[in-house]
């Protein structure tokens, strides 16, 4: 479950527990209306396509391990829990619960008369076995062709002795708000259940992931409803019914789906090769924000900023730098980061494309080839705890500290590496509303690297003077991104 504070809702993947029994409200009818309204009758559309439309039931595993072992809490966790605790604010680890076999059910369709059935990667892509029952009420053991977590999409394979009834994607790319659409699915485990509605809105971001671009629909989809089509009146597949916003895992008419547009792509590598193959740059991106623009002297809005390029990536050999903005990838132009992940992912490995980068106040074109996401990449994490020996910033709300051995050793940092350690972020400063936090390490100011935290108080001291925010290089658990920060007034 992810929650909006900001809005008191939640977004709920939408598989059903079958341990938890739905709850069943006898509706008490107050009143007749007082005058009949014409109703779209939608009876011969769901007579069409229900026959392809399949309740997923999943059994899951219990993860192998020692639950003692699972409940242990992180390094980083860990540090945290003795920062807190020094500075007076005690707090407890949450502990994990154990592990054991779940039971699931959710929805999937039939896309392909030789039993090829779409569903969500959190239906069906960890399951231990799959049953899928028909709507004729046939019960057939289903096989796990390939899932794909970035997009919540899965593909399982059914056989029969003869054609199974099939559904037919659309044209997600020409859905418009305010046109009808009808959601068939498996509410609460109920079964096979139509509800309908209308296209409240497209290119939602609920924040589950860089390919959000939702389709909104105020059509009824609650729990088991996953993985289940969402058709347009010509009977064909414009969405994958997905999440939705409710503060009670109900319905209240904010249900979001996969657009066909990214589905097909995902149904069509994971039926042919069981995983979906995308391109990579190599290179960790952020928001260009208001700030950095700024302090980058990026006078048009856009792009990506590069906060880090890989080890031996296609973005280090094409020339790529750190604190480059990426503005275009061939002939896509990049927006923000969601927007540069989806024109890299959606190019083959090994192709070769033209990237236009601001540096220096002006724009330059590299040529990269670009790799393959499914190649692992380097990850690393780290711990920290503050020195207790820190210069105060208070224009910025930051104390820092010297990258002492011990402290060097724990992060994982090479000798020929240095900086300044943060080593306390005021609450509600401009530090802490830019993300800083205790453990950071500062490597860099604008272009000038940094050795230590006499460095870094120049430089930022420089910055206050100028009137412009500060671009600091930061290093956190085995990675680094910039932040502007402006100093206060």
């Amino acid at each position: 479950m992810k929650r909006f504070t900001s809005r008191a809702l939640a977004v709920l993947a939408l598989s059903t527990a079958l341990s938890a029994p739905a709850l069943v409200v006898p509706m008490v009818v107050t009143g007749a209306p007082a005058r009949a309204q014409i109703v779209q009758d939608f009876s011969e559309l769901a007579a069409r396509v229900a026959p392809a439309v399949v309740n997923v039931a999943v059994t899951v595993e219990p993860v192998a391990g020692d639950d003692e072992t699972r409940m242990q809490a992180s390094p980083l966790e860990e540090f945290m829990r003795r920062f807190e605790e020094q500075q007076g604010r005690r707090g407890q680890m949450p502990r994990r619960p154990g592990t054991r076999k779940s039971q699931g059910v959710g929805t999937g369709f039939i896309v392909d008369p030789s039993g090829i059935i779409v569903t969500n990667n959190h239906v069906a892509g960890k399951a231990s076995s799959i049953t899928v029952t028909m709507a004729d009420g046939r019960k057939l053991k289903a096989k796990l062709l390939g899932a794909d977590e970035k997009t919540d999409l899965a593909v399982l394979k059914i056989d029969g002795d003869k054609p199974f009834p099939h559904v037919e994607f659309g044209d997600a790319t020409k859905v418009k708000v305010g046109q009808a659409v009808m959601a068939v699915g498996n509410p609460f485990g109920l079964g096979g259940t139509v509800t309908t509605g209308i296209v409240s809105a497209r290119g939602r971001d609920i924040q589950s992931g860089p390919f959000d671009d939702y389709i909104q629909t105020d059509a009824a989809i609650n729990r088991g409803n996953s993985g289940g089509p969402l058709f347009n009146m010509d009977g064909k597949v414009i969405g994958i019914n997905t999440a939705i916003f409710s503060p009670s895992g109900g319905s209240i008419g904010l249900g979001f789906a996969i657009p066909s547009s990214i589905a097909m792509p995902v149904v069509a590598q994971l039926k042919e090769s069981g995983k979906v193959s995308r391109g990579l740059l190599g290179v960790q991106i952020q928001t260009v924000t208001e700030e950095i623009a700024e302090a980058l002297g990026l006078k048009s809005g856009g792009g990506a900023l590069v906060a880090e390029v890989q080890p031996d990536s296609a973005a280090l050999k094409a020339g790529v730098r750190e604190g480059d903005v990426i503005r275009s990838v061939g002939d896509t132009e990049v927006a923000g980061v969601r927007e540069l992940i989806r024109a890299v992912s959606a190019i083959k490995p090994g192709s070769d494309v033209k990237l236009v980068v601001w540096r220096d106040g002006k724009e330059m074109t590299l040529n990269a080839r670009l790799g393959d996401q499914s190649t692992p990449t380097r990850t690393a994490k780290a711990e920290t705890k503050p020195d207790a020996k820190s210069a105060a910033q208070p224009a910025y709300g930051v104390s820092l500290a010297r990258l002492t051995p011990e402290i060097r050793q724990q992060l994982g940092i090479k000798e020929e590496v240095s900086g300044a350690l943060v080593g306390q972020v005021e609450p509600g400063s401009p530090a802490d509303e830019q993300g800083l936090r205790t453990g950071d390490l500062i490597v860099q100011i604008g272009k000038t690297p940094i050795d230590g935290p006499q460095a870094a108080a120049e430089k930022l001291a420089e910055a206050k003077k100028a009137g412009k925010p500060a671009l600091l290089k930061v290093y956190r658990e085995g990675a680094t991104r910039f932040v502007a920060v402006s100093a206060r007034a």
